[in-house]
């Protein structure tokens, strides 16, 4: 909320900015009314992993970037093994014949035996998404596939229309990938027994990623796919749940939406059980931090306003129906371009990386308050070659960069069964959402949607401790001991302010 809006429109007020600065060093004051009731917050926050040489097991990033996952601790991760790498995410390259098969988990079973190991048994999001190009009709020859697993192909994915219209090919495949992953082994199409030894248990699974883009199916060629597959993985284990649509386009998707969440155009019995879609603020050409920031979030309000008008479809159609907002970040504009330098990640700024946490930050946090059930941050991995706009880490180390700082500290102190009072405040400069925690404490996230300082003032309460990440610090900063009401948000900062239990 505004403060135009908030200091006139409302008699109510819950919280309210004070005043306008008399000059650009005063601080705006934000004055909070803790006796409101306001909502209980239902939002995982999370993170996707995405296949790539960076994360496998000898490259020198791979024990640093696990481990740096494992401490997140977070509940609904989302494992992506998306297309650029077929022999990292395609099981079977080839096609069988009436002799042979050609079933290969050797690239794809170490980053799916790594992630299991570092959720360590918390609810998971499993997204196979990359089917295997034969299945397509109108692609002869195929893209080559080369036989090192590290090297990317862009044009893996080709064809609009699966060779076998019945969707037996295709549901057969899903159905043994989640036998292998979750049954110890199965048949292949010569009856023959592969036997993996895996039994995990993932919460959901993710049918496909981006459909619109990989493959370019529409809402009713999407809508029979998935139920033939949902239907087969059903059976396999009658707890698994479901996760649909994974659109890249959102504010292109409501007919999408309309056609999916109707389940008048599904198979009886099919379960709905989620919906997913992305965001990404995107870098339109390489800009100065004054210009790029405000770009940023005009962006993440605008997606913030598709999000309504999707859950209005939702609540209207499928109330029961989930929705995981599993892919969200920011791309520079070097990994949206052309030539040698695209996704080179050379030119990327460390206050890119600050304003990145912001925008995340600012998403989330609005993203709680409409009541979405999962958020997750993309990716724990990229680099040069594979958007390395979008990491959550340094790609030669592993080690965390301001956007992983920020979302850890968003995880410790954003959680499901904290109360989010009415109302927070959204400026031009900060955003503010006050939140009573579990065991009654009083903290309000503050996110700086600037690149300079601003400075803040609670009327009414009294600063206890400060945590923090922004531009002008390394990690997750802690300031304890405060007894000042004014707060300091640096460049980008995204801080949790833990306030004294003052009486109002």
């Amino acid at each position: 909320m505004r403060r135009s809006a908030a200091c006139g429109l409302y008699c109510f007020i819950i919280v309210a900015v004070i005043a306008t600065r008399a000059q650009e060093s005063s601080p705006v004051e934000i004055k909070i009314n803790w006796k409101s009731s306001g909502v209980v917050n239902r939002t995982t926050l999370t993170l996707q992993a995405v296949e790539n040489p960076f994360l496998r097991r000898g490259s020198a990033s791979h024990d640093n970037a696990w481990q740096s996952m494992r401490d997140l601790r977070a509940s609904y991760a989302r494992l992506a093994l998306w297309y650029p790498y077929p022999r990292l995410s395609v099981a079977e390259i080839s096609p069988p014949t009436a002799v042979q098969t050609y079933w290969d988990f050797s690239g794809m079973d170490p980053l799916v035996e790594d992630f299991f190991s570092v959720v360590n048994g918390r609810p998971t999001v499993l997204c196979l998404s990359t089917i295997p190009q034969w299945m397509f009709a109108g692609t002869d020859p195929p893209p080559l596939v080369p036989p090192d697993p590290n090297v990317t192909v862009w044009n893996y994915e080709q064809g609009t229309a699966l060779r076998d219209s019945s969707l037996r090919e295709i549901s057969d495949y899903y159905e043994r990938l989640a036998r292998w992953y979750t049954k110890g082994g199965f048949r292949d199409e010569l009856g023959v027994w592969h036997s993996s030894g895996h039994h995990y248990k993932p919460a959901y699974w993710e049918v496909f990623n981006e459909p619109e883009y990989e493959h370019n199916f529409n809402a009713t060629e999407y809508t029979k796919i998935y139920d033939a597959i949902t239907s087969r993985l059903h059976h396999v284990d009658s707890h698994l749940k479901f996760t649909g649509a994974s659109l890249a386009v959102p504010d292109q998707g409501e007919e999408f939406f309309k056609y999916f969440l109707d389940h008048s155009h599904h198979a009886p019995h099919t379960r709905l059980d989620a919906i997913s879609y992305h965001f990404y603020a995107l870098e339109k050409q390489p800009e100065a931090i004054e210009t790029e920031a405000p770009n940023f979030f005009a962006q993440a309000d605008h997606f913030l306003s598709t999000v309504s008008k999707i859950e209005g479809i939702r609540k209207q159609l499928s109330p029961s129906t989930q929705t995981q907002i599993n892919e969200t970040g920011c791309i520079a504009a070097s990994d949206q371009g052309e030539g040698p330098e695209k996704m080179s990640g050379a030119s990327i700024p460390p206050s890119y990386w600050n304003l990145c946490a912001a925008i995340f930050a600012y998403v989330a946090s609005n993203l709680s308050r409409a009541g979405i059930d999962v958020v997750g941050a993309s990716q724990l991995m990229g680099h040069p070659g594979q958007f390395p706009s979008v990491s959550l880490l340094d790609w030669t180390t592993g080690l965390p960069n301001a956007r992983y700082d920020s979302l850890k500290l968003l995880i410790a102190n954003l959680s499901p069964g904290e109360r989010l009072v009415d109302r927070d405040v959204n400026t031009p400069e900060f955003y503010a959402l006050p939140i009573r925690t579990r065991d009654g404490r009083r903290q309000v996230l503050l996110v700086n949607k600037t690149p300079h300082d601003v400075h803040v003032e609670f009327v009414g309460d009294a600063v206890q401790q400060l945590e923090y990440v922004d531009a002008a610090s390394t990690g997750v900063q802690t300031r304890g001991s405060l007894t000042s009401n004014r707060v300091v948000l640096g460049a980008s900062a995204v801080m949790f302010v833990r306030l004294r239990q003052n009486a109002q």
